[in-house]
């Protein structure tokens, strides 16, 4: 029986209030993220993160009753998921060192276009269709414009950085494929997953830091604290655990089809608080990207 037919497949108007405020909230990590490898070396962050979150995440799933780990004989799962999420973290918070916070927020959210080609041959039920292909090849499109942008003003090796977000793109596409496939089996809730993700990401982190950060100055200033607080507390604990319990009450293509605003946040952020340029490349990549993304999930909405 598919699960999705028990969720809600309509939702109200205080329920897309919430999801375009979540979207707000993920298209501005970058701009947090930039902020906070002012004053903290980028991969000690990202470790911080995951560790002060995974405790916040047990602390509130202690509160509902509710178990953290994996049932028993399947914990090998939760590192393999823990492994993805962390290189995905490793590469997001390296890799925007590197380049500006808008172009790495179009690049990170270019995860669906890898998700539904890993489908294809990872899960039986979702192949490739017709308005699949026709949006995946327009944020495909959409990805090489932003690319090939070049300005004066950013980064000198910001072509790093990008390749680096698109490499953060296809292992959280990745991960949310294993997750798909072995929930089909094991029985599953939002804190396992949430917390498996976040502290076996610890040791690929920390690795990371040890070996790219050693000697990095740490500098503890007002900025640097809120920015990671609205890392841990805002995006990686209560906006995570907001949008799993959204999966759980409601059909997740819906949901999906408002991903594509995240990327239109995290470019107009950029461009207001950090100054970044948005040139015309990037302007047309980004509504290519968008749109695919949106036919890409209507698609799976006329599905459900």
């Amino acid at each position: 029986m598919n699960l999705d037919k028990r969720k809600s497949s309509r939702l109200s108007i205080s329920a897309c209030i919430w999801l375009i405020l979540l979207c707000g909230i993920w298209g501005g990590n970058a701009v947090s993220i930039k902020f906070s490898s002012l004053y903290i070396p980028p991969l000690m962050a990202a470790t911080l993160r995951s560790i002060i979150a995974g405790f916040i995440v047990w602390g509130v799933a202690v509160w509902k009753g509710q178990s953290v780990l994996f049932p028993s004989g399947k914990s090998h799962h939760a590192v393999i998921i823990g492994v993805l999420f962390g290189l995905e973290f490793l590469f997001i918070y390296w890799g925007i060192s590197f380049t500006s916070a808008s172009r790495s927020t179009i690049f990170l959210y270019s995860q669906p276009l890898w998700v539904i080609v890993g489908a294809h041959f990872a899960l039986k039920q979702d192949r490739l269709s017709g308005i699949k292909i026709i949006g995946s090849f327009l944020s495909f499109i959409g990805l090489i414009l932003v690319f090939k942008m070049h300005s004066e003003t950013l980064p000198e090796y910001h072509r790093i950085g990008d390749v680096m977000q698109i490499l953060a793109a296809v292992f959280w596409a990745a991960s949310t494929l294993y997750i798909k496939r072995i929930s089909q089996s094991i029985p599953l809730d939002h804190y396992q997953t949430l917390f498996a993700q976040l502290m076996f990401a610890i040791p690929i982190l920390a690795m990371g830091t040890l070996l790219f950060e050693q000697n990095q100055p740490v500098v503890l200033s007002p900025v640097s604290i809120a920015a990671l607080g609205y890392q841990v507390v805002v995006v990686a604990s209560f906006s995570y655990l907001f949008w799993f319990w959204m999966i759980h009450n409601f059909c997740v293509s819906i949901l999906a089809s408002f991903l594509f605003l995240t990327p239109i946040f995290g470019v107009l952020f950029g461009s207001v608080i950090l100054g970044e340029p948005v040139g015309l490349n990037t302007l047309a990549g980004l509504g290519m990207v968008c749109l695919g993304i949106f036919l890409i999930n209507t698609q799976k909405s006329h599905q459900s």
